[in-house]
């Protein structure tokens, strides 16, 4: 178990089925202004006009009834929203002819079934037009890799909806190693976070009668053996951190009730959340460590050791920074990538220590480098298998594949050959197996998913997607703005090799500036056939925020340095028009979650650069995110509202309160889930309701279901990519 990575995983406020990337070519080297002094916000100097929305007779309690996630009266005024928004897409020719190629490419039988190995069997998760929640499958590893493999069905999740009543959404699974035979299944009412966990076999392919089973709770599970778990979820009054996750962990043996459950450790009600996990050995040994989480990026890690009759021992917490990742174990060496300088290693550096050593004596007396970045490069990911250590590298957010292994004194690596120019991602390893599963991509290529061998050091290429939009007279080209500071910001362009640069092409700008998440270069179907073979422009602003360039990129915005990030969306805005490939009445912005703040703030800050915004699952209200669902687990991005500093700063950025009655803003479309547990759909509610207060135009689309990807299966994803292409065009093409 990857254990903190894991944890700050479940809180991310991005989603894959919201983030898209992309790249291409190679120029410039961005240059990082993190040793600056931090932004005097007083002093600080903007285009823009800051309002004060109390000046206008306007205050943050007009609207907190909208903050009744399923009340009757914030319910009725959504669905008036929706059906004005709705009744107007909908009716565009364009919008049936978006939905059906958007339909054809969600549910075609031509995607890749991305696969996890284990046992000599792979198995899948599958969406399509017949499973439309989904059905886990497996088949051996010959016949997934033949053009006809023969699947076997595990669960049926359509099955058991209708035959349980429920509304599930399949949220994955963890099963026990090495057997694998042992699982708990994760599933959501509605697409929630929160999940009800349930025993699973798979010999069986039933449910474990009077196995474990949790009422529905966010937060964690893990084997500790066949008859053990770890868990942290809502046992109750005073077990939740204000952040809406576990407060404390404990151990639950079969065959006993919940309440019984042992408590091992807690943490503070402040903390973000409290993560037990097993952390499995390469020799298969499972030892009990737990993560507290103090703030998003502050953890406190600990090992329970496992006495004899099962119990665990007094806690031994890791002597490592609190600003690091501890990841897998390799060959005795357990991985810990540093977002902070430590001893004589540097943030970014990813580097290895051995368990064991640790165990004997709770100290770490030799630690080892693995890889370190230049200012131009930074880790994707990794990944072990049972004999080499795969991992992806990023230069100027390119990305390539290498094999890093451990000789017993010092760590070696080779670069792999695998496409360059674009994505190299490191998916499904087993560290009891040498087959491992690697994906390329880029803007304009579609994904092709290998197979390698890293005992023998041979790939095959797996499966790979058809070309759904015709790429042939397109091209992606990356550039370079100059932000604010002076800081080099990278972004990419897909287009047509014949666009004219007079200013008239309708462009997409995307971004999303956070959480240390990286935008890489990606092929999206939907994003090609619905807007590139439409004449439209794509951009992806690789912004500070991100982890592009490694954790000093992500950590220069943080908090009150937090305008950094939009500072360098907006170069990228004015680079685009300076070089006239498009103009503010033909530029638009897409973003969701963090990125919805993103566009939100674009539309209160730069109104005059675009005339779309897509402001997606997004964060508003930064006033009062701490005290909506798990919004307290962000302070450590955004900082506290309660604050005088940091309060002021965010008083200054929030979208909701800087809408201006006199303001000039571009139609927006706000788009939200009623179901979504993690970021609240009161931020994109209270933003329309101000907008309409203050007599804005906006459009607005709520989903009853679907969670913080705004939708629960594929006929939903399909109608909202139709909805967002319909209205770029008007807003972009048509010049409505």
């Amino acid at each position: 178990m990857t254990l903190t990575r894991f944890s700050k995983t479940a809180l991310l406020l991005g989603t894959t089925a919201i983030l898209m990337a992309c790249s291409d070519a190679n120029t410039d080297t961005p240059r990082s202004s993190t040793s600056e002094t931090p932004l005097n916000t007083a002093e600080y100097t903007r285009p823009y006009k800051m309002i004060s929305y109390d000046t206008v007779g306007q205050t943050d309690a007009d609207h907190l009834w909208l903050e009744e996630v399923e009340g009757e009266k914030p319910l009725d005024q959504v669905k008036a929203w929706n059906t004005r928004s709705l009744d107007r897409l909908k009716a565009d020719a364009r919008y049936q002819t978006f939905y059906a190629d958007a339909l054809e490419i969600l549910q075609s039988k031509d995607k890749i079934p991305y696969v996890s190995y284990r046992n000599g069997e792979v198995h899948n998760f599958w969406q399509d037009d017949v499973h439309v929640r989904g059905i886990w499958r497996k088949s051996t590893l010959d016949s997934y890799l033949s053009d006809a493999p023969k699947w076997e069905t595990v669960l049926d999740i359509d099955k058991l909806a209708k035959d349980e009543g429920k509304n599930w959404v399949y949220k994955g699974n963890n099963c026990l190693a090495p057997s694998h035979e042992l699982c708990m299944i994760n599933l959501s009412d509605g697409g929630k976070d929160a999940v009800v966990r349930r025993e699973f076999n798979t010999k069986t392919k039933t449910f474990v009668e009077d196995g474990f089973i949790t009422p529905e709770s966010k937060g964690t599970m893990d084997w500790v053996d066949a008859n053990t778990v770890i868990i942290g979820v809502d046992f109750g009054d005073g077990t939740m951190t204000d952040s809406g996750y576990p407060m404390l962990a404990k151990l639950w043996t079969r065959g006993t009730p919940l309440s019984e459950a042992v408590e091992i450790g807690r943490g503070e009600q402040t903390d973000v959340g409290y993560w037990g996990g097993a952390f499995e050995l390469s020799n298969g040994r499972r030892e009990v460590v737990v993560s507290r989480s103090v703030d998003f990026y502050n953890s406190e890690v600990f090992h329970f050791p496992r006495t004899p009759d099962g119990s665990v021992a007094a806690k031994r917490k890791f002597p490592i920074p609190m600003k690091s990742n501890l990841g897998s174990e390799f060959k005795g060496q357990v991985l810990l990538a540093l977002n902070e300088d430590w001893r004589e290693f540097k943030s970014g550096d990813l580097v290895s220590f051995a368990f064991d050593d640790f165990a004997e004596n709770g100290k770490i007396e030799t630690v080892n480098l693995v890889y370190r970045p230049d200012d131009k490069s930074s880790m994707n990911g990794y990944g072990a298998t049972k004999s080499k250590l795969l991992m992806s590298i990023s230069r100027d957010v390119k990305s390539a594949a290498y094999a890093f292994d451990w000789d017993g004194t010092k760590w070696t690596s080779e670069k792999l050959d695998f496409p360059a120019n674009g994505t190299v991602s490191i998916g499904a390893t087993n560290d009891k197996e040498d087959v491992a599963f690697v994906s390329s991509e880029s803007f304009l290529t579609p994904d092709t998913l290998w197979t390698y061998n890293t005992a023998t050091d041979t790939k095959a290429k797996a499966k790979s997607l058809p070309d759904w939009f015709d790429a042939s007279n397109m091209v992606s080209e990356q550039f370079f703005a100059t932000s604010t500071d002076g800081t080099q910001v990278p972004y990419f362009v897909v287009r047509a090799k014949d666009t004219k640069m007079n200013g008239t092409n309708p462009t997409l700008l995307y971004g999303y500036g956070g959480f240390e998440i990286s935008l890489n270069p990606s092929y999206s179907a939907t994003r090609g056939k619905l807007w590139l073979e439409n004449g439209g422009v794509y951009v992806l602003a690789n912004i500070r925020g991100g982890g592009e360039y490694g954790p000093n990129w992500h950590q220069a915005g943080l908090k009150t340095n937090r305008q950094r990030i939009y500072d360098d969306f907006i170069s990228v805005a004015e680079d685009l028009i300076a070089k006239k490939i498009t103009s503010p009445n033909h530029l638009g912005v897409e973003g969701g979650s963090n990125g919805g703040l993103l566009t939100g703030v674009m539309t209160t800050q730069r109104p005059d650069l675009f005339n779309a915004a897509i402001i997606a699952v997004p964060l508003l209200d930064m006033q009062r995110f701490h005290t909506l669902l798990a919004g307290a687990s962000w302070m450590g991005e955004y900082g506290n509202p309660e604050d005088a500093i940091e309060g002021k700063f965010l008083r200054q950025i929030s979208p909701y309160h800087n809408l201006d009655p006199q303001g000039d803003y571009p139609e927006v479309f706000l788009i939200t889930s009623t179901k979504d547990d993690r970021v609240h759909p009161a931020h994109a509610r209270k933003f329309a309701k101000r907008m309409e207060d203050q007599n804005h135009d906006f459009l607005y689309y709520e989903n009853i279901d679907g969670g913080h990807s705004a939708a629960a299966n594929l006929k939903e994803t399909a109608n909202r990519l139709a909805l967002q292409n319909v209205y770029l065009m008007q807003k972009l093409k048509d010049g409505k």
